[in-house]
């Protein structure tokens, strides 16, 4: 699933195509992705400038100029495409964006998991009611170790699952989560409540390095990830511990271990991460 790196990368390409420029029309072939597409068959949201693409957690948020906006969800395997009317349709490119330059914009999502939602926002700017409940964005000012200590004496589960819990920092994932925790030398089964706050300190300061790091090379692409161009993430190259089961550490050579919690399966060296 694209992680925040990922989702920025795209809202980064999706705001230099669309700001300025309108939907004329609005295709759907299907029925459904996550949610029902037929609220995007809605005249409102058309011939209305694009005034801004923004990222909030993983979701992309492309408003337009009369308060209306769209908010989308990659998924698992969501993919925006830049096309041509001449250009053929994929078999997955469930939605197609006709642009007022005679451009298209197309959605491409294998498994449909992916959503996008249209809705009203309460003034210019604002962030839409559905994501009124996520927690604070690593990559600003407000994610400090004090705000991160006091969201984990509250919780008894294991530190890589707080990490990734949106309601207390948004947008770090399995990938992102894994490569922090290596780098701060904590294990990811630490018990969340048993950080202290100068590890919280190291975390947050790392959470922010990793991030912007993975950023600036266009995010990770393992399996359907791609760049609006189509070209993938590089970040792969930097992972030190994620996707290496049974390889040596690279600090002390003793074999990544993994454990699945949660649902994911965590890389680490138990040796390093304590």
């Amino acid at each position: 699933m694209p992680e925040l790196p990922e989702v920025h990368t795209i809202t980064k390409s999706l705001h230099k195509l669309l700001v300025g420029k309108s939907f004329t029309k609005i295709e759907v072939f299907v029925e459904r992705l996550r949610f029902p597409l037929a609220p995007l068959l809605d005249e409102k949201i058309l011939n209305h400038p694009v005034v801004d693409v923004r990222r909030r957690a993983r979701y992309i948020v492309i408003e337009l100029k009369h308060g209306h906006a769209l908010v989308v969800h990659l998924g698992m395997t969501g993919v925006f495409r830049e096309a041509q009317p001449s250009d053929e349709r994929r078999k997955h490119e469930h939605v197609i964006f006709h642009l007022d330059d005679g451009g298209q914009l197309r959605f491409e999502c294998p498994r449909r998991f992916g959503s996008i939602v249209p809705c009203v926002l309460s003034s210019p700017g604002a962030e839409p009611l559905m994501l009124s409940q996520l927690g604070v964005e690593p990559l600003e000012k407000q994610f400090t170790a004090r705000y991160l200590h006091e969201q984990l004496k509250k919780r008894k589960c294991a530190l890589k699952i707080a990490l990734m819990d949106n309601k207390i920092v948004v947008g770090i994932g399995n990938i992102y989560a894994a490569e922090i925790l290596f780098k701060t030398g904590i294990s990811p089964l630490r018990p969340a409540n048993n950080v202290t706050l100068k590890e919280c300190a190291a975390l947050v300061k790392m959470s922010k390095d990793v991030l912007n790091a993975a950023i600036l090379a266009g995010g990770t692409t393992f399996s359907d990830y791609r760049q609006l161009d189509g070209s993938e993430g590089k970040f792969e190259r930097e992972l030190l511990v994620y996707g290496r089961k049974g390889k040596p550490c690279c600090h002390c050579s003793t074999l990544v271990e993994t454990v699945t919690h949660g649902g994911r399966t965590s890389f680490y060296c138990p040796k390093c991460q304590r």
